[in-house]
């Protein structure tokens, strides 16, 4: 038997090692994004950045991870999902070096879409090796701990940002991914194997192209729009070409023989329903935590550190939670645990519309654990559903298609919500100035950002400072309000037509995939 053969073999002996090293990978690309949240202020005043150039370092590693996430997926299903983690990895660790080296916000910004080549590779990979390593009677349990890791990185993002900034350069939040790149590729080598559809379809390169433009001209209207206008003339430019492209990828995809994506997918109500509860979810929770996160440090007030350590919160219910879901779902299904999970989504997001710019920490901590609770309910029953309805064979363009929902719900929240704060912020805030005799000094720095108006006005007095803080909160509060809207919408869907278990056929069929494997290198059936 050869050294492969030796490592596919003791695959399920090893399985929940293998999870760890998994929980690993998920774990720097959650970091990463929640961690730069925490930075941004210093990152604003050090590389003197805009609010939109604040945006783009966010969302320019979205744009290219969810623009390549498809493609990324089908890779690993025909060359193999080891290799397409490792390579992942080494692009990121790349690319969180040169971030750390940026000099100027547009440095910043390109090496972050660089990073972004690295996750498209590493996220789907997880997901799918998940699905392939464990058995389906445990791989809700698995799933679970998945999600929980999500969750906790979400939090501890911002504690590790907190802390390194208090004593290291802003660069230092993109540093401390370097370590855990190198514990991935190490532990990868030499305890996953390395599975991939054992009947690979030819490469659809038309496909990848049409699915990676389609996106990405997609993306990039959504980014810009809250800066150009949503009724721009560049940004329905770019609205109707990404619309045209993903038309012909669709079109392309169903009449080809062999398909990047295959459509039937989407037949399966457990598939689709659960990708749009992940796709709304991910929009609310990155669009409230982009508002969230400078509520807390430049509203409030508290230091990177402080903002750090009480986004805890959101933790703690995801670890305790998410890896319990899989007994809830058992005894309930996944219809009732989903969508309990988004009525209390909703509830906190409305419930946090009550914190004003005089908040303390009691009236905050309640509503970000219901917050975390209700997400902590969403993760891990939606991307069960959705792992569960697919061939294993296909699992890397499945897990694809879940986390190009999550990035692109993350990036239209972020977009959508941040416009409608800023546009709401930036109508009152020059309303409340004017009327208070501000220089045009002072409301042109208050119209740039939240962080230079709050600057500017300490410097004319506290007056000043207090319509700038309450001019943000009523746009942080309609911001909250737009999150509810939208996973609204998601309850809907999933009490209406979400499955409450998995259909028998899909259990047989991956049940007999999964024993197949496992003959293929002589371990004995289960």
């Amino acid at each position: 038997m050869s050294l492969q053969e030796r490592v596919q073999a003791k695959a399920e002996e090893r399985r929940w090692l293998i999870l760890i090293v998994l929980c690993f990978s998920l774990l720097v690309i959650v970091l990463d994004n929640s961690i730069l949240n925490v930075a941004i202020p210093r990152i604003q005043h050090d590389l003197h950045a805009s609010t939109s150039q604040l945006q783009w370092m966010v969302d320019s590693y979205t744009l290219v991870f969810a623009g390549l996430l498809l493609t990324a997926g089908s890779l690993g299903d025909r060359f193999g999902r080891r290799s397409s983690l490792q390579f992942g990895f080494v692009v990121f660790g790349i690319g969180s070096l040169l971030s750390a080296l940026s000099g100027n916000a547009n440095e910043l910004i390109g090496f972050r879409a660089f990073m972004g080549i690295g996750g498209a590779f590493i996220m789907p990979a997880t997901l799918s090796i998940i699905t392939n390593v464990f058995p389906a009677r445990e791989r809700g349990r698995a799933f679970g701990v998945w999600a929980a890791t999500a969750g906790v990185a979400v939090a501890l993002g911002p504690l590790t940002g907190g802390a390194l900034l208090e004593h290291f350069y802003w660069g230092s939040v993109f540093l401390v991914n370097i370590p855990i790149v190198i514990v991935g590729v190490l532990a990868g080598v030499f305890l996953i194997p390395d599975s991939k559809d054992p009947h690979a379809r030819r490469l659809d390169p038309v496909g990848a192209v049409l699915s990676i433009a389609g996106l990405s001209a997609t993306l990039y209207a959504v980014i810009e729009a809250p800066d150009k206008g949503w009724l721009a003339g560049s940004t329905l430019a770019f609205f109707g070409v990404g619309a045209l492209l993903l038309a012909a990828f669709f079109v392309w995809e169903v009449r080809t023989p062999q398909p990047m994506l295959d459509f039937s997918f989407f037949k399966n109500p457990r598939f689709s329903i659960a990708s749009v509860s992940i796709m709304l979810t991910f929009f609310a929770m990155f669009g409230s935590l982009f508002v969230l996160t400078q509520y807390f440090q430049i509203v409030i007030g508290y230091t990177p550190i402080q903002t750090g350590v009480r986004l805890l919160a959101f933790a703690v219910p995801m670890m305790v939670i998410a890896p319990l879901t899989h007994r809830l779902m058992e005894w309930l299904g996944a219809k009732v645990v989903i969508a309990t999970g988004l009525a209390l989504f909703i509830a906190g997001l409305v419930f946090a519309t009550g914190l004003d710019a005089n908040a303390v920490y009691g009236d905050m901590v309640w509503r970000i654990v219901i917050m975390a609770s209700g997400m902590a309910l969403i993760m891990a029953p939606a991307t069960d559903s959705i792992m569960g309805s697919l061939p294993l064979a296909r699992a890397g363009v499945g897990s694809a298609v879940n986390d190009t929902t999550r990035q692109v719900g993350g990036a239209v929240g972020v977009a959508v919500i941040g416009s409608v704060y800023a546009s709401i912020y930036t109508t009152k805030v020059v309303d409340g100035l004017i009327a208070k005799g501000a220089s045009p000094d002072l409301i042109a720095a208050a119209k740039q950002s939240i962080g230079a108006g709050v600057a500017a006005a300490n410097q004319a007095g506290k007056g000043f400072v207090d319509v700038v803080k309450l001019s943000f909160v009523d746009g942080f509060h309609s911001g909250l309000f737009v999150g509810a809207g939208v996973l609204v919408v998601g309850l809907v869907a999933v009490v209406m037509w979400l499955p409450a278990r998995a259909r028998a056929e899909d259990v047989d069929a991956q049940h007999a995939e999964h024993e197949a494997a496992r003959s293929a290198v002589g371990v004995p059936k289960a």
